[in-house]
């Protein structure tokens, strides 16, 4: 029998950074960027814009002007399309003005609704009523209205001149 002896040495560990992979994102990496999301995060809580308090009185100003203008521009149209287009006028004008969801209700759940129109003097609230149901009269009349356009207008008006003078808030 023919045996080497072998001699036992003790060899150096591999070290722990051996073993882990290469990676191309070094932790300093990670810090910086970090940094910067967190930098740009206090940028923005510190440039928020600043919301101006919105005058009501100038909303209502605004409000009346886009109305009043709207309603010049009904053209020469049949008396129920000018109602149509009064009343959506009327009524988008109310929602900007007292908040109110008049613009998606039938003239009915308006004037019905106590709340509807709190804001208003008792004279605007009485020629609210009368001027919608008036223009409602027209839009769903089985016959067309004997009147024509620029009275539908005129009295659309008038109704917004009392709407705009009579909100008391």
């Amino acid at each position: 029998m023919n045996e080497k002896s072998g001699t036992f040495e003790l060899l150096e560990p591999n070290k722990p950074e051996a073993l882990v992979p290469d990676s191309p994102v070094e932790p300093w990496m990670i810090v910086v960027a970090a940094l910067l999301v967190v930098l740009v995060a206090l940028i923005l809580i510190f440039k928020k814009k600043k919301v101006r308090p919105v005058d009501p009185r100038a909303l209502r100003r605004a409000a009346f002007t886009e109305a009043s203008t709207a309603l010049e521009e009904i053209g020469p149209v049949p008396a129920r399309e000018a109602a149509v287009q009064a009343s959506l006028i009327l009524r988008r004008y109310l929602s900007i003005v007292a908040g109110d969801p008049a613009l998606f209700e039938t003239h009915e759940e308006t004037v019905s609704r106590h709340d509807a129109l709190k804001d208003f003097s008792e004279d605007a609230r009485g020629s609210a009523g009368l001027g919608f149901s008036r223009l409602a009269a027209i839009k769903y009349a089985p016959v067309p209205a004997d009147m024509e356009a620029p009275e539908v207008i005129a009295g659309s008006h008038r109704l917004l001149a009392t709407l705009h003078q009579g909100f008391q808030a």
